[in-house]
C-alpha cells in the first residue's frame, strides 16, 4: 500500500509547510540545512546490539568520513577472521580434535563469532547520486526532467541479499529539496534511512548532502524514488534489484531483465500539485497524464535468443496510472510479487498498480523469424476525463530478429488480467491468527475553505508535523506511546512490536 506522498492523488494534501527542528539532540534533531550532514552510522554487525548514532559531517569533510567508515569496515573484517582463527585454534589446542568436546558456552561462543564473521564478509555496495536537472524528451516532448549524475533514466541500484548498501546523495537540483525513498524495504533496524521527508527525516535542502547506510536482507523487486512533495514523477524513479543466490527459481531462467512501466507528464509536479490543490478543481480529479513509458521511453526493443527463458522484473514507477501487460505470443509465469516468491502461476495478462512488482518466467519461442509486441495500457477508469488525445498504450517488443517487422499490437476486445488473489505464497506461510489490535479506516473527500478538495482518513486530513515522527518518537521517552505529541493531523496509531495488526 502506498504512504500518503507515494501518489501524485495524496502528495499534495499538506496545508502547512515544514518547519526545521532546531533542537540539538543525541538522536538527530539537527538543522537541516547546506551547511551539514546529518549522517547516521548503523549497527556493524560486529557490535550487535549497539545502538546505531548520529554525528554531523562538514561537506568539505563529508568524503574523507565516507571513506573512514569504509576502511573500518574492512578493519573489522579482518579482526573478526583473526578472532576466530585464534578461537579456533585455542579451541583444539584445550580440547583436542575428537578428544573431548567442548563446552557449550564455548561452542555457542565461536558459533556466535562464525556467524558475525559470515556478516562481515558481505559486500559493501556504493553509490554517489548527484541529483540534478537534465532535459529529457522520452515521447517525444522535451522537458526540465531531475536525473542522477547528468543522466536520465536513473541508475538501477543493484545488491546481493544481505549485502551492505550505501548511496551518497547531493542535492544538486538546486530550486528544489529532495529525498530517496527505498521502496518496499522494511529497513528493520534503519529506520532512519526509510526516506519519507517528516516522517523519517529533514528534506535534503539545495546543496546539501546526506548518506543512506543500510543493509538489504530481503529478496525481490523493488524500485527507489523521491519521498518530498510528490516529486518523483518528474523523473526521480528508478529499479531496486535485490538477487538471491538461493531463490526456489534459479534454475529455471537464463537471464534476467527489468522492465518498467510508467505514466508520464508533461508539466512539472509543483504546478500540477498546485493546480490539483485548488479550488478552481473542487472534486479533485487528478491530473491525466500525456503518455505511458516503458523503461522511461517508447517503442522499446527487448533483445531476445530462441529458446531461452527471460526472468522479467516488472515494475511500476507511475504517479498515478496502473496498468494492463501482456507479451503477444507468449505466456508469464508468475514467480514474485511485491518481494515474495508464489507458487508458479501462469497468467496471459497481469495488471499493475502504481507501485506494484511482479516477477515472470517468460520462454522464448523457438523459431526466431518473428517479433513480438510487448503492449502495457494505462486503465482509464482511474481518469475523471479521458482527453480525445491520449493514447493510453505503449508499446516495446521481444526481438528475435533485427531485420523482422515490429508488428502492431492486435485490437484487445475486453481487459481479463490475472486474478492475483488467487496467488500463493511459495513458503506457505499461514494467514495471521485473530490481531492483537484492529482498528478501521473510513476514507473520505472533502473541501475545506480554502475550496480545494482533500483526502481524509476519519475526518482528519494530514498535515506534516512541525518535527519529523520518528525524531518526536526517539526523543520523548515514555510520552512516545501518546499519540497526542505526534500532532493534531497526523493521524497516528501507536503499536507495540510485532503485534497482528487488523486494518
Amino acid at each position: 500500500m502506498l504512504d500518503d506522498e507515494d501518489r501524485l492523488g495524496s502528495a499534495g494534501r499538506s496545508r502547512e509547510k515544514r518547519q526545521n527542528g532546531t533542537s540539538g539532540s543525541d538522536v538527530g534533531l539537527l538543522p537541516c540545512s547546506g551547511e551539514w550532514v546529518f549522517h547516521f552510522l548503523p549497527q556493524v554487525e560486529v557490535r550487535a546490539g549497539a545502538p546505531a548514532f548520529g554525528y554531523a559531517v562538514p561537506p568539505r569533510q563529508f568524503l574523507t568520513t565516507l571513506r573512514y567508515e569504509e576502511r573500518f569496515a574492512r578493519s573489522l573484517v579482518l579482526s573478526a577472521y583473526i578472532l576466530t582463527t585464534s578461537a579456533v585454534a585455542s579451541i583444539h589446542s584445550l580440547y583436542g580434535l575428537g578428544s573431548k568436546m567442548a563446552p557449550p558456552s564455548v561452542i555457542s561462543s565461536l558459533m556466535t563469532l562464525c556467524l558475525l564473521v559470515s556478516s562481515a564478509f558481505a559486500a559493501i555496495v556504493n553509490y554517489d547520486f548527484n541529483i540534478s536537472w537534465v532535459t529529457a524528451q522520452p515521447d517525444g516532448f522535451s522537458r526540465p526532467t531531475i536525473g542522477i549524475n547528468g543522466e536520465w533514466p536513473i541508475p538501477q541500484i543493484t545488491a546481493n541479499v544481505g549485502d551492505r548498501v550505501i548511496v551518497n546523495v547531493v542535492n544538486g537540483l538546486g530550486n528544489q529539496t529532495t529525498s530517496l525513498h527505498f521502496h518496499g524495504l522494511y529497513m528493520n533496524g534503519t529506520p532512519h534511512m526509510d526516506g519519507p521527508v517528516s516522517v523519517t527525516q529533514c528534506s535534503i535542502p539545495p546543496g546539501g548532502y546526506f548518506v543512506y547506510d543500510f543493509n538489504i536482507n530481503q529478496p525481490g523487486t523493488y524500485w527507489y524514488h523521491s519521498h518530498d512533495s510528490g516529486q518523483y514523477p518528474d523523473g526521480l524513479r528508478g529499479a531496486l534489484i535485490v538477487k538471491d543466490p538461493h531463490s526456489p527459481y534459479k534454475d529455471q531462467y537464463d537471464e534476467e531483465l527489468v522492465l518498467t512501466l510508467s505514466d508520464w507528464y508533461h508539466d512539472q509536479m509543483p504546478g500540477l500539485i498546485a493546480g490539483f490543490m485548488s479550488y478552481a478543481n473542487p472534486t479533485g480529479a487528478e491530473p491525466v497524464p500525456k503518455s505511458a513509458l516503458m523503461n522511461e521511453t517508447q517503442n522499446l526493443d527487448i533483445k531476445v535468443e530462441p529458446g531461452k527463458t527471460y526472468m522479467f522484473r516488472i515494475i511500476n514507477i507511475g504517479a498515478f496510472a496502473a496498468q494492463y501487460l501482456w507479451f503477444e505470443g507468449h505466456t508469464m509465469k508468475i514467480v514474485e510479487v511485491d518481494g515474495i516468491y508464489t507458487e508458479a502461476a501462469e497468467a496471459d495478462m497481469i495488471y499493475l498498480t502504481a507501485a506494484q512488482r511482479y516477477s515472470v518466467l517468460i520462454t522464448m519461442k523457438d523459431d526466431a523469424s518473428s517479433n513480438f509486441a510487448i503492449v502495457g495500457s494505462m486503465d482509464e477508469d482511474l481518469f475523471d476525463v479521458v482527453p480525445p488525445s491520449l493514447n493510453p498504450n505503449v508499446t516495446g517488443w521481444l526481438v528475435y530478429s533485427d531485420s523482422a517487422s515490429r508488428p502492431t499490437p492486435a485490437l484487445v476486445d475486453e481487459f481479463e488480467p490475472f486474478d492475483d488473489f488467487t496467488l500463493v505464497p511459495h513458503d506457505k506461510l499461514p494467514l495471521f491468527a485473530d490481531p492483537d489490535y484492529s482498528f478501521e479506516l473510513h476514507v473520505e473527500m472533502d473541501n475545506l475553505g480554502d475550496g480545494a478538495n482533500y483526502a481524509w482518513f476519519n475526518n482528519v486530513t494530514y498535515v506534516r508535523p512541525k518535527v519529523n515522527t520518528l525524531y518526536t518518537a526517539l526523543t520523548s521517552g515514555n510520552l512516545a506511546t501518546n499519540p497526542a505529541i505526534y500532532g493534531d493531523h497526523t493521524n497516528p496509531f501507536v503499536l507495540k512490536k510485532d503485534q497482528v495488526v487488523e486494518i
